[in-house]
């Protein structure tokens, strides 16, 4: 192994952070379920009841299984994705000259976990490459194409794509999973366009280059600024429209259950619906011939406002604590570190102690935050015996 990978971290650090990504990747609570069951321990009604709530399945006999087959399908996926990259950099092209063997098939791993599990990690030497994250890559299109198909799967949950899977229909689908599949394409179409509009002849990102790379790179971004953060493109030189896309796609973020961070395009989904619908003057929310429970449509709201409060607050501390920051580029930090990316405009390095603490709390907020409220709302789901008189209070 090459030294120049040991800058800042020792082996074992490479390798902490690679189980950490996998750890991550599985969620917090599968991934305490999966431990749980190696060592021989029964998950107990309140454990099963809480995996339930989180991972969507109604059946309590099948949590264990489910979680088993999550496990699964996440070592079968990554495992592709290594053959693949490892493909890619070594038997059909080389990631650097004169790359080794088993040089090759580390950085294949790494990355392929890193990417499936919408870490956004990168361990490849700046010198032998040509910079840093996938920059050096811009032009590669199939291999931008692969880290994009791992990154969508690993923020699309098992759920959807088992559904998916089994139903090979789009109307036999269940509604969360249509709503994610829409969302996600949407997020995908309107991500691309939008890049493509606002840097199409930007010098700085992909102005000069063919059609083709233009389109990939766009593409690549939409799929990474939701929840990955690798980068094709130096955000620190990018246009302010493009850094403004590229926060709201952080804030939402992927899957329900995924490996993606934000407050989950089911939430945002959710509170779209409920949007138009009043917007019409409906006082149900319907979508795909199926009407959303109205408690639902509460809790949706509540993670998207509690998340939009919370972002205000620690933006407002990050500013206290470091007044000197650039108030862009502080906010688009902050934002990066709630949705669990990992993009920067390059202050990362400037922040002093007191705000690297803040950031690093952002994540665990943001990371589970929105899953513990959540939770916390589900468990608390009581039938009210009375209703008071109803008066209404002006809006707008």
């Amino acid at each position: 192994m090459l030294l120049l990978r040991f800058t800042y971290f020792s082996q074992l650090g490479f390798h902490c952070s690679l189980v950490l990504s996998i750890i991550g990747g599985l969620g917090f609570m599968t991934g305490a379920a999966f431990l749980l069951m190696i060592v021989g321990q029964r998950l107990g009604l309140q454990g099963q009841l809480l995996l339930r709530a989180g991972l969507g399945e109604a059946q309590l006999g099948a949590i264990a299984s489910l979680v088993r087959r999550i496990v699964i399908f996440s070592i079968v996926t990554q495992a592709i994705g290594i053959l693949l990259l490892f493909l890619r950099w070594y038997v059909f092209g080389e990631l650097w000259e004169g790359i080794p063997l088993g040089e090759a098939l580390w950085q294949s791993t790494f990355h392929a976990i890193s990417a499936f599990n919408n870490a956004g990690f990168e361990v490849m030497p700046d010198e032998l490459v040509g910079g840093s994250s996938l920059q050096p890559f811009k032009t590669d299109i199939p291999l931008l194409l692969i880290m994009a198909a791992l990154i969508v799967i690993g923020s699309l949950s098992y759920f959807v794509l088992s559904d998916i899977v089994s139903k090979r229909n789009f109307g036999r689908l269940r509604l969360d999973s249509k709503l994610v599949v829409v969302g996600t394409l949407g997020l995908l179409v309107i991500g691309t366009i939008t890049f493509l509009w606002t840097e199409w002849t930007h010098p700085g990102s992909i102005g000069s280059e063919s059609i083709p790379v233009k389109v990939t790179d766009a593409l690549f971004h939409s799929a990474a600024a939701r929840t990955a953060g690798f980068s094709t493109v130096d955000y620190s030189s990018i246009t302010e429209a493009s850094n403004v896309g590229t926060e709201a796609l952080m804030f939402v973020g992927g899957a329900s259950a995924s490996a993606a961070g934000g407050i989950k395009i089911n939430t945002f989904m959710v509170v779209v619906l409920a949007a138009a619908a009043t917007l019409r003057g409906k006082r149900r929310v319907n979508a795909f011939g199926r009407e959303l429970p109205a408690v639902i449509v509460q809790r949706a709201m509540v993670v998207g406002a509690a998340a939009t409060v919370m972002l205000l607050v620690l933006f407002a501390a990050l500013m206290a604590i470091q007044p000197e920051l650039d108030f862009r580029r502080a906010l688009f930090e902050i934002v990066s570190a709630f949705g669990t990316v990992g993009l920067s405009t390059g202050i990362t390095s400037e922040l002093n102690t007191g705000a690297r603490i803040l950031v690093t709390i952002t994540m665990f907020l943001g990371r589970f935050g929105p899953l513990t409220l959540a939770l916390l709302m589900a468990g608390r789901e009581s039938n009210e015996t009375y209703r008071f008189a109803t008066e209404r209070v002006r809006i707008g």
